[in-house]
């Protein structure tokens, strides 16, 4: 409360809290236990994703009213915002894809959301930063400083983004050294970067580096994704549905 980061810390639980038992309803939603069911009036299913755009708007125009009232109730609109932002990552691969992808491969991409925003939101909570911005001294130097500091940070940060970095490059908003070594190193096969400079038939094309690229992929981010998989699929279930995009491939 004293350094006035008790609606964030709402918000922080709120979102976490949401998103466990979101998770755990439509598992057992999806193992048919007990009286737990979809929410559908007639034919039509009703996503939790329009609850949670709901919960977002009362939430977000609440907390605007009531900000400079008082503290406690601008803490329980955070907290309603943070389940209703719950709701709405947990189906960001809806959203993304404009199809229910839910249990297939894409519906990860909502787990993979949810993890960066809590990840985010605590990297906040600790009182870290984005792009190392301090406030300046007052003088134009320290002006100029300032921005120039946050410029350098956020082109790297675009940079890492780009090889495919999104761990690094989202931390590294907070912790910008971590940007230094994500923008220099090689980027990940697949991503824009090495389309862009290192497969045949871009500009500069370089199999060296794409060859190292795809043996550093494969000797040591494949190992860290099966096991973020894994706890991902712990937590939020497995997503194990055929993939309605290659089936419509076939």
């Amino acid at each position: 409360m004293e350094t006035g980061r008790l609606p964030l810390f709402c918000f922080f639980v709120a979102l976490i809290a949401a998103f466990v038992f979101t998770r755990i309803n439509v598992r057992l939603i999806r193992a048919r236990i007990g009286w737990f069911r979809n929410v559908s009036i007639g034919e039509m299913h009703i996503h939790h994703v329009v609850f949670g755009v709901v919960l977002t708007m009362l939430g977000g125009v609440a907390g605007l009213v009531v900000s400079g009232v008082s503290q406690g109730w601008y803490a329980v609109t955070a907290a309603v915002f943070g389940v209703g932002a719950a709701l709405v990552l947990d189906e960001f691969a809806l959203i993304l894809h404009l199809h229910d992808v839910y249990w297939e491969e894409e519906g990860r991409t909502s787990v993979d959301a949810v993890f960066i925003a809590i990840a985010i939101t605590g990297l906040l909570l600790l009182g870290l930063r984005p792009l190392g911005w301090e406030e300046s001294d007052g003088t134009v130097y320290g002006t100029w400083a300032t921005a120039g500091l946050i410029v350098a940070n956020l082109v790297l940060a675009v940079v890492t983004l780009l090889k495919g970095k999104i761990w690094t490059g989202l931390v590294g908003l907070f912790v910008p050294v971590l940007l230094i070594f994500g923008a220099f190193r090689l980027a990940r096969p697949g991503s824009p970067w090495a389309h862009w400079f290192y497969a045949p038939g871009s500009r500069r094309p370089a199999p060296r580096k794409l060859a190292r690229a795809e043996v550093r992929e494969e000797r040591w981010r494949r190992p860290v994704i099966r096991a973020k998989i894994a706890f991902q699929e712990f937590v939020s279930g497995r997503h194990d549905l055929p993939s309605t995009r290659l089936r419509s491939r076939r």
